[in-house]
């Protein structure tokens, strides 16, 4: 039998819950199993289940569906579980421990609403996805839009990544990759003899120091693009003049700039060397002049939208045609993190905002 979620509870209980169910990345089975059994039970919602995603869906015959996401998986246990409530050392109510950020307590409200809103303004598809920590292969958000798109079909979406309760329009695209230099090996007695490759990627990082990075105005939202190196390999023994050594480059690029044009960018800035791109991502751009977006900023109120500067699955909407932001409780600078916390208040905030947009 699947563990019992009460989705009759607050969503800050229901927050706890989950994140009490590990569902480390490979291991979301329990997790899902306890998520479709509570969503099954719902009148209003048609349920489907791919492998470990659940995707639940109101069929009103709205005129606009709206596609609300989130992860249920978390990487892995550090003597974090199980969850504790505590207070902050400004007094601030916390849910600590794995998941709570990253990012079950979007997934809860989503939960609880999802129960709650038997009739929403807008159709809404509940989507509760598997493996998003892990390889990009594996992405089961990225698994239903190759093989069931139609589930994922919406006029506008929101990912409950975690964003402090406010909301983050679009993200930056994101591409690594590998600069090699090669030499002759030589001993290091006779180095005359050979061409050192770690001294050649001298300009790689010369060209690297003196790079400006952009801050490009898109859709009204300033998105800071970055160029770095974020590693660097090479050396055989410590008496071997090395024959290669590789810069392992980290390009992140703002939404208006495609993912092949980010490539082009990468080899015009190294023309000469051997560049090999190992991983690429486009980016989103914000989608707020959708009209679902402007009503939903007009109902959360607060801050101004601001920009996603590290990539999410936005993107993988942004591909679908659907605009897509990002919405959910807890501070990104604690995701992953041993410390993991999320201020009792903000999934709240999140899921009166949603609630309030849901149902004007």
């Amino acid at each position: 039998m699947p563990e019992q979620l009460d989705l009759t509870a607050s969503s800050i209980d229901i927050t706890r819950a989950i994140c009490d169910i590990e569902s480390v990345s490979g291991n979301e089975g329990p997790l899902a199993d306890a998520i479709e059994a509570a969503l099954s039970a719902l009148p209003h919602l048609d349920v489907v289940r791919d492998g470990d995603a659940i995707v639940a869906r109101t069929q009103l015959g709205r005129e606009r569906r709206v596609v609300i996401a989130g992860h249920i998986d978390t990487v892995p246990l550090n003597g974090n579980l199980p969850t504790e409530f505590r207070t902050a050392d400004d007094g601030t109510e916390i849910l600590w421990g794995r998941g709570t950020v990253d990012m079950k307590a979007g997934c809860a409200v989503q939960l609880k609403l999802a129960h709650d809103l038997a009739d929403p303004n807008v159709d809404v598809t509940w989507v509760f996805y598997d493996h998003e920590e892990v390889s990009d292969s594996l992405n089961g958000l990225g698994r239903l839009a190759r093989t069931r798109p139609e589930l994922l079909a919406g006029d506008f979406a929101i990912l409950g990544e975690p964003s402090g309760a406010q909301i983050e329009g679009g993200c930056n695209g994101n591409l690594r990759a590998e600069i090699r230099t090669f030499g002759k090996r030589s001993h290091s007695a006779r180095s005359w003899i050979g061409e050192n490759a770690i001294h050649k990627t001298a300009p790689i990082l010369a060209t690297l120091a003196a790079y400006e990075p952009r801050t490009v105005t898109v859709d009204g939202l300033e998105y800071r693009e970055g160029l770095n190196a974020v590693g660097i390999t090479g050396g055989i023994a410590g008496n071997v003049i090395p024959d290669e050594a590789m810069v392992h480059v980290n390009y992140r690029f703002a939404p208006s700039r495609s993912a092949d044009e980010a490539v082009a960018h990468i080899r015009e800035l190294f023309d000469g060397y051997d560049v090999q791109i190992v991983d690429l991502a486009a980016g989103a751009r914000p989608g707020l002049d959708a009209p679902l977006a402007q009503q939903f900023v007009a109902a959360v109120g607060g801050p101004a939208p601001r920009p996603k500067y590290g990539w999410t699955d936005v993107a993988r909407f942004s591909a679908l045609s659907v605009p897509a932001v990002n919405y959910g409780p807890g501070e990104p600078v604690f995701a992953h993190h041993d410390d993991e916390q999320v201020p009792v208040d903000q999934i709240t905030a999140v899921e009166d905002g949603l609630r309030r947009w849901l149902t004007a």
